[in-house]
């Protein structure tokens, strides 16, 4: 674990003093020398403030329950996210360019060529690239999916041809949220105002609607805002690893405020209009919850709930998306997750791509229909480079 801090120390000082030599030419003034004292305090001030920015996200993640007033919170989430993309990527510029320009004959010493040269243009073309992964980051799509859980072993399209006894219910899903000093009041209405657009008959939530403390949602009464989703069926909602980092008991007590309905290895059930059927929402407890029950005892919940011969169909909530295998086999009729942000940035999504046996996206398995959103919102930078923002809306046929 020491490996990152080590690696994000090391990024941080090579920057800092690619911008010192950078800032040499452009801060000098007619009559004075590179070394004026005026122009030397320009340059500390500037590589100071960078100095704030790099370290701005840790500080604010460190004193996320202090009293500290919510427009220095603000600035030091904001401040410190930027700094850590823009730096990410202008390092994977900057040091192949730094290499060649050392090691390459025709460019040792090329006026075109030189370090302040390659800085500037590649800030520039850095800024570029953050701008348009923030408008990406703030349109997120709308992912439609028709399931038809009429038949035997399912089908990942609706037949519309379906029995008289079959009803159409409308979910909307979403996940990964992080409610807090990133996604504040105006995004947060912004993402509602698309959800009702949808005209779902539930909203399920896959975890991580809080960010890293319930702290900036009370204080914005961002979780009020949660009320204005316009559902007849409810909003349920399974707690992700976020909501365990912001204080579990914390975010049960703000929730207990809305019209979200926490499912911590629980389920809820949803009698359908023809009354031949019903849907049984699991909401499995987080991963950081080692105690949280299997899967199986679930399931067995669910059936000793179920004491009459009416079909049930089973929709899992699940933060994290592993095992998927297990639900397969266990016969789960659906199951929603999120937490990967399908790697949020590139060439992040490559990695998560490896890591989860599926990491974004919808999938018909032997038994299940399997769906992992890259997420509504993001953790951290507010950019979304290489993949997309999402809501999911799941048509199912019953």
């Amino acid at each position: 674990m020491t490996a990152l801090p080590l690696a994000y120390l090391c990024g941080t000082i090579y920057l800092l003093v690619k911008l010192w030599i950078s800032l040499r030419r452009p801060l000098s003034l007619p009559g004075t020398s590179e070394n004026s004292p005026i122009q030397l305090w320009i340059r500390i001030a500037i590589v100071a403030l960078m100095l704030l920015a790099a370290c701005s996200l840790f500080i604010s993640i460190a004193i996320r329950n202090s009293q500290a007033p919510f427009w220095i919170m603000k600035f030091l989430h904001v401040a410190g996210s930027v700094w850590m993309l823009y730096m990410f990527y202008l390092i994977l510029i900057l040091i192949p360019t730094d290499i060649a320009r050392l090691t390459i004959p025709c460019l040792k010493g090329a006026t075109w060529f030189t370090s302040t040269k390659i800085f500037w243009s590649a800030s520039a073309l850095v800024a570029i690239v953050l701008i348009g992964g923030y408008i990406n980051y703030i349109n997120p799509r709308i992912v439609e999916m028709d399931i038809d859980l009429t038949s035997p072993h399912g089908s990942s399209q609706t037949n519309r041809s379906a029995t008289e006894l079959s009803s159409e219910i409308k979910i909307v899903a979403i996940s990964d949220v992080h409610l807090g000093y990133g996604t504040g009041k105006w995004l947060t209405r912004r993402y509602l105002k698309q959800i009702n657009a949808q005209k779902p008959d539930i909203v399920l939530i896959a975890g991580d609607l809080i960010d890293n403390s319930t702290k900036p949602v009370a204080n914005q009464l961002l979780h009020l805002e949660l009320n204005k989703i316009e559902t007849p069926m409810g909003i349920y909602m399974a707690p992700g690893n976020h909501e365990y980092i912001s204080g579990i008991s914390e975010c049960r007590e703000l929730l207990a405020h809305t019209k979200v309905q926490l499912l911590q290895d629980s389920i809820i059930t949803i009698p359908l209009a023809n009354q031949a059927k019903m849907l049984q929402i699991i909401g499995r407890d987080d991963r950081s919850n080692r105690n949280r029950k299997t899967l199986e005892e679930l399931l067995e919940l669910t059936c000793a709930k179920n004491k009459t011969n009416i079909a049930n169909h089973i929709i899992v909530v699940d933060h994290q998306p592993y095992n998927l295998a297990k639900t397969d086999s266990l016969g789960i009729d659906i199951q929603i997750s999120g937490h990967t942000h399908r790697g949020q940035i590139w060439p992040f999504n490559l990695v998560t791509d490896k890591i989860y046996e599926q990491s974004h996206g919808y999938r018909k398995w032997s038994n299940s229909h399997i769906w992992v959103s890259s997420g509504l919102s993001l953790w951290g930078p507010p950019f979304r480079i290489g993949t997309r923002s999402e809501i999911g809306v799941i048509t199912i046929q019953l």
